[in-house]
This record gives structure tokens, sequence and C-alpha cells, in this order.
């Protein structure tokens, strides 16, 4: 785990997170075009638990950790690109 949870650190991360929800989900829209803040589900992207189930295993795979679909935390974690790009700073191991 990385200990460096910076905003700076945040903020390098959601390019790149944004680059693998875009990938994994197949959207038709450019990474840069998710907004940091805006709502993963509902009226931001509109993603469903289906799709959070394919974004969480492409995390697994990429981040060398596992989002558990049991989380309670998952409401938070989902929230928006910058809270899951937070968390993967937080729990990543690679």
């Amino acid at each position: 785990m990385t200990s460096n949870t910076s905003p700076e650190a945040v903020s390098l991360l959601m390019p790149e997170v944004a680059g693998l929800i875009v990938e994994a989900l197949n959207l038709d829209m450019a990474p840069e075009d998710i907004e940091p803040d805006a709502p993963l589900f509902g009226d931001g992207l509109g993603l469903d638990s289906i799709d959070v189930l394919e974004v969480a295993l492409v995390i697994s795979k990429r981040y060398g950790f596992q989002l558990r679909s049991d989380s309670e935390d998952n409401v938070r974690i989902f929230s928006s690109l910058r809270a899951l790009s937070a968390h993967i700073v937080a729990q990543r191991t690679q």
C-alpha cells in the first residue's frame, strides 16, 4: 500500500482511471469528458451495478487489490471519479 494519498496523487491518477472506465465499458466518450466530481451513477455518468462490477474487475487487475461487491463503502468509493481515484491511491499495491 502507498501512503501518498495527497490531492496531487489523486489528480495525477484520475486521467488513467477515467481511461480504464471508458475502455472497460466501451463508452462513447473521451476519458477527459468524465467530470472528476460528477456522480458515476444516475444523472452523472449513468453507470449501473453491472458497470460497477466491470470497473471493479479492471481496477482489481490493474492496481492489485480487491473491490468487494458486498462492501458498504462502495457507494462512497464509486460516488465520483475523484472518490474512486482516491480509494485506488490509498489501496493500490501496484
